[in-house]
């Protein structure tokens, strides 16, 4: 079991200008890690996010030539942290673009990379749709990566409504769960905090939730960052329509604590499919 660690949530606003957001961004992971962290996790489209009439942008760019991943590569080495990229996006292969998480270790190392598997296909209401699928392929492949505290598994925001990705992620030696989300506020006000605990008590595992807040064009973020224990306990929280930073000592024992007291992971059993429930009523 890894010794203790403190995380810090970095909560941004990003915009359309990738510059000026990504300036802004590095500003605040900078004092993150003056204040003790030595892992930052970064949101969902961290490095660009505006929504408009036209439609969501995300700012594509080729890894090899994304000034996101040169500069937090950089500031990995050169502050000694580990650093979450929540996620940014770059091209896939069909015309579309991956939605695509990455780790960089204390030296700026690549240790591991996430594609979104579940797309926002969605409406909340006559003015409110999202249709991701649109613009973005779906991943393929569940993460977990190796750190120095001890194993940690990748998810971003829509993720958070599929259980299963969870449990077989904690199946997979996950202690720590990242969900970095750009959740908006309608869905993040009814089912935020909900969700997000209940993915810590069923897998027993920390949960790491950096979400944007603000204002992107018309759409409109929760923030309210999330650190978790293994027992569902709220250990930060960031603030709403505010650019934050959360952070919070992390002690991987507690993971097995809560298993050993609430042991669910060892407890699944096979069962039969569901069969289909046919109705007697009679005809009227």
């Amino acid at each position: 079991m890894g010794k203790t660690f403190k995380v810090g949530l970095v909560q941004t606003c990003a915009g359309a200008d990738m510059t000026e957001t990504l300036d802004r961004a590095e500003a605040l992971s900078r004092k993150a890690a003056a204040d003790g962290a030595e892992m930052i996790v970064l949101a969902e489209y961290f490095s660009c996010y505006h929504v408009d009439e036209t439609g969501i942008h995300t700012g594509p760019v080729a890894e090899n030539e994304h000034p996101a991943l040169k500069r937090f590569s950089a500031l990995s080495r050169e502050l000694g942290i580990w650093s979450v990229l929540g996620s940014v996006a770059v091209p896939s292969p069909d015309g579309r673009s991956y939605n695509r998480q990455y780790v960089f270790d204390d030296t700026g190392a690549v240790r591991a990379t996430y594609e979104k598997i579940h797309l926002f296909d969605v409406n909340l209401s006559a003015g409110e749709q999202y249709k991701e699928s649109a613009t973005l392929s779906p991943g393929a492949r569940a993460v977990t990566t190796d750190t120095p505290w001890g194993n940690m598994g990748l998810s971003i925001c829509y993720d958070v409504r599929f259980p299963h990705l969870y449990r077989d992620l904690a199946k997979a030696g996950a202690e720590f769960l990242t969900c970095p989300a750009a959740f908006t506020h309608k869905t993040g006000s009814a089912h935020w905090h909900v969700l997000l605990r209940a993915r810590a008590i069923e897998t027993g595992c920390f949960v790491f939730a950096t979400c944007q807040s603000g204002y992107h064009g018309k759409a409109r973020t929760y923030g309210h960052s999330l650190i978790i224990n293994p027992w569902g306990e709220i250990l930060g929280e960031g603030k709403k329509d505010e650019e934050d930073i959360v952070i919070a000592e992390i002690d991987p024992a507690d993971v097995a604590k809560a298993r050993q007291r609430i042991p669910a992971l060892t407890h699944d059993r096979p069962y039969d499919q569901p069969t289909p429930i046919h109705s007697n009523k009679a005809a009227e």
